[in-house]
């Protein structure tokens, strides 16, 4: 317990850690591990080198390693690891005899254990022991005859010995067993080997007779290359209308065509080839004969004539196509393919024939949806009609029967009409045109149609006409701001300005448009193109009374400043005024704030020094601000920050910015004493430990506190120059606590002008701000009312026995 100069304990205060930042050289699991690695710290010294001397030793440790050998096999007869291991150990010391018994005695165990014959017959392979070894493979074979690897080991064996009368015998006891194609080869391979061709084709022979086995295409295919390789050509060809003739119809495959075909083409018989290829496509359905169809088609770019190329393409995908539209005969996707087709190769009458089966799939319900591909199959047969068959007729008819079968009293399609007015168009039958368009508008009125149809009359410069029909088309559709503004540059190029006014005056006095600013910004440009200025002024006014947009302000100021008059930087000042003022009571501070921003721009460019420092004064300052959220089954769903911009002229939002300025201040002198508080502690445990002070550090001491003392004295003077008394900062304080408010306090900061960052500020300070200063009010004002001064500053227990 430490001790005052007053006799008073004391608990010392506890160290605190100053620096918790990591240190500078991290060490991770992965760099212990790898230490322990390198130092070899888990791994243990190897055991001492036996050297034996004599033989006694010898067989000293002969008996000890076999006698483990053996208490393992004891404890455990089902592993087969153990008993290699022990052979293994036998074989190192030449001991052949007793490893050989430990094989056996292994066998006794498991004599289905592969690896234990395998190891067994390397074993005596090894030792030249050729006769055990054939022993054990003929031993191995009888026991497990469908082991492949025993059979591929004892052939290599007896051909490696130049056995080759023994290595035939060993393939045919295993061919007696039917085994997997790849034996077959192997043995056919062998035969190869030593020229024995008569041997390999009777190999060949039985193996493609087993049809119960092996009844696949490509041994055939094998059998016949076999005889093409070693140039039996007509063998060759034998095998191949052999396995025809297997497989016969039902079990007919498109591989073996193909290779029959190529077998043929290599030896030049290009008509033999042609006739196989179509004997296969007559008999393998379509779906099964891609690649037929496909060796089909090089073979007759390469050897056949133009005709026939395009024989075998067009057939192959015009019946992929029937086959689609047959099974989904409302898929018009296939029938455009198919048709496009049809158009490019087939007569007129074959395609028109494919064109009304196509048509008849009618949409099953009249939605327009469903109609949207369908309508595209009629296009194409008008098109088709006109452009290949030259039939205008014709044509007509497909467009009228087309028209009759729309209901157009649920839905039309604009593009049908319009298509079969051009159509007229170029027969030069123009009174058969406007009428087709004239019953389009009458039955079913669509902007599409309104607008091709005046396209075609302003081609035709018929104005008049044009004027009529933009007059249907407004009575259609009065909300339409293009077609208003398009009647209005009619009339602006035929050069009846008045008549254009009067149109743009009628637009903007509808009750219901899709684009109103487009339409009064046309009518404006229009009027500047006039130059008529102040009926542009008249506009805006006009404008602005509907509406306070902050853009239609800063057009209106720009359009001022480009007029080339004397007063046009008044004129532009007194309208960005005017703004400021009209969009003090908006709701949303950003249009202000843009406007202000306009305004100062202007300003930099054109103003004086005393018209820019007033309208920096009129910037806003950005505060940050947070709410509470509430979800929407009305829980608390926590707090939210968002930005909010206070005006200088909102004489509302004043005192509060005020208080918060004294609040800041006042947090920061109360950490200013935190902090000397801490010191004085600190000095006072310094003075404890020495165990006295002498009289020199003493006077340093009490100079230090007169120091501290006339700093404070200092600070409070400066709080007194600038209005900020403790007296005052408690009042304001409490009426801080005292006013309700639903949101935290706010920081203000300036507005940062273009192209300089945001400063951020912690709204958690200010929550702390608010709090601290409400429970210091209550004091501060009871002091303040018994002492009738300020508050002075705290002195430590030193500096009261000093004085």
């Amino acid at each position: 317990m430490a001790s005052t100069a007053a006799g008073k304990q004391r608990i010392p205060k506890v160290a605190k850690v100053k620096n918790k930042a990591p240190a500078e050289v991290q060490i991770t699991a992965e760099q212990l591990l790898r230490e322990a690695k390198e130092r070899e710290l888990e791994l243990l010294p190897p055991p001492p080198k036996q050297k034996i001397t004599d033989e006694e030793e010898l067989n000293d440790y002969k008996l000890k390693k076999r006698k483990g050998f053996e208490d393992n096999i004891r404890k455990n007869r089902t592993v087969i690891s153990n008993w290699i291991k022990y052979a293994q150990w036998e074989e190192s010391l030449k001991e052949v005899q007793r490893a050989r018994s430990i094989y056996e005695r292994a066998l006794d165990v498991d004599h289905r254990n592969i690896a234990l014959w395998l190891k067994y017959a390397e074993m005596e392979m090894k030792n030249r022991q050729v006769n055990h070894a054939r022993n054990i493979w003929d031993r191995a074979i009888t026991i497990l005859p469908r082991v492949n690897q025993f059979w591929y080991k004892y052939s290599y064996m007896e051909e490696m010995l130049g056995n080759i009368a023994g290595c035939r015998q060993v393939f045919e006891r295993w061919t007696e067993w039917e085994p997997e194609e790849q034996a077959w080869h192997s043995y056919i391979n062998f035969e190869l080997r030593y020229k024995e061709v008569d041997k390999a084709r009777s190999i060949y022979e039985r193996y493609i007779l087993l049809m119960g086995i092996h009844p696949d295409v490509k041994n055939w295919i094998k059998y016949a290359r076999f005889e093409e390789k070693h140039g039996y050509i007509a063998h060759g060809r034998k095998v191949f209308e052999r396995s025809v003739e297997f497989f016969g119809e039902e079990h007919v495959n498109e591989n073996l065509f193909v290779a029959f075909a190529r077998f043929e083409e290599k030896q030049k018989e290009f008509e033999r080839v042609r006739v196989i290829y179509k004997y296969a496509l007559d008999r393998i359905p379509k779906h099964q004969a891609q690649e037929l169809f496909k060796f089909y088609t090089v073979f007759e770019k390469k050897f056949g004539d133009r005709r026939g190329i395009e024989d075998v393409i067009v057939s192959k995908r015009r019946f992929q196509y029937e086959e689609e539209v047959k099974a989904s005969p409302h898929n018009y996707d296939a029938w455009f393919d198919y048709l496009r087709l049809v158009e490019s190769d087939a007569d007129p009458d074959t395609a028109r024939e494919v064109y009304e089966r196509a048509i008849a799939n009618i949409p099953p319900i009249q939605e327009k949806r469903h109609w949207r591909r369908y309508i595209y199959l009629w296009i194409n047969y008008a098109l088709y009609e006109e452009l290949e068959v030259k039939d205008p007729e014709r044509t007509r008819q497909v467009y009228q029967a087309c028209l009759d079968l729309i209901p157009h009293k649920k839905f039309t399609f604009a593009k049908i009409w319009l298509l079969y007015g051009q159509f007229e168009i170029r027969q030069k039958n123009l009174q058969a045109a406007r009428r087709g368009l004239g019953t389009a508008i009458g039955k079913c009125p669509k902007n599409k149609l309104f607008k091709g149809y005046i396209e075609l009359e302003l081609q035709l410069r018929e104005f008049d006409r044009c004027r009529k029909l933009y007059e249907k088309y407004l009575e259609f559709a009065p909300e339409n701001c293009t077609t208003w503004i398009k009647f209005s540059e009619l009339e602006t190029i035929l050069g009846d300005t008045e008549r254009a006014r009067a149109i743009f005056e009628l637009a903007i006095g509808q009750p219901r448009l899709d684009m109103p600013e487009v339409l009064w910004k046309s009518y404006i440009d229009f009027e500047i193109e006039q130059e008529e200025y102040d009926n542009t002024r008249g506009l805006y006014q006009r404008l602005l009374q509907r509406t306070q947009h902050v853009k239609v302000w800063i057009s209106y100021a720009q359009y001022e400043l480009s007029i080339d008059t004397s007063d046009r930087l008044q004129r532009c000042r007194g309208i960005f005024e005017e703004a400021n003022k009209g969009l003090r009571s908006c709701e949303e501070k950003e249009e202000r704030l843009m406007l202000l921003e306009s305004w100062k721009e202007f300003e930099q460019e054109f103003g004086s020094d005393t018209t820019r420092e007033r309208v920096k004064k009129l910037l806003p300052e950005k505060v940050k601000k947070r709410r509470k959220l509430t979800a929407e089954d009305g829980s608390d769903a926590g707090w939210e920050e968002y930005y909010d911009y206070i005006f200088p002229e909102d004489a509302a939002n004043q005192p509060n910015l005020k208080l918060l300025a004294m609040a800041k201040m006042w947090k920061r002198q109360q950490q200013e004493e935190d902090d000397e508080e801490e010191e004085e502690e600190e000095d006072e445990e310094e003075e404890e430990n020495n165990g006295g002070v002498d009289r020199g550090s003493g006077k340093e001491i009490e100079e230090e506190d007169n120091r501290r003392v006339e700093r404070v004295g200092d600070e409070k003077m400066d709080g007194e120059e600038n209005g900020r008394g403790e007296q005052g900062r408690d009042k304001e304080m409490s009426e801080v606590s005292a006013s309700p408010s639903s949101e935290n306090p706010m920081v203000s900061e300036p507005v940062p002008e273009k192209g300089s960052k945001e400063s951020t500020y912690d709204d958690s300070d200010d929550s702390d701000e608010s709090s601290s200063s409400g429970s210091s009010s209550g004091s501060s004002g009871s002091d303040s009312d018994k002492d009738g001064s300020e508050k002075q500053p705290r002195k430590s227990k030193k500096d009261s026995e000093n004085d």
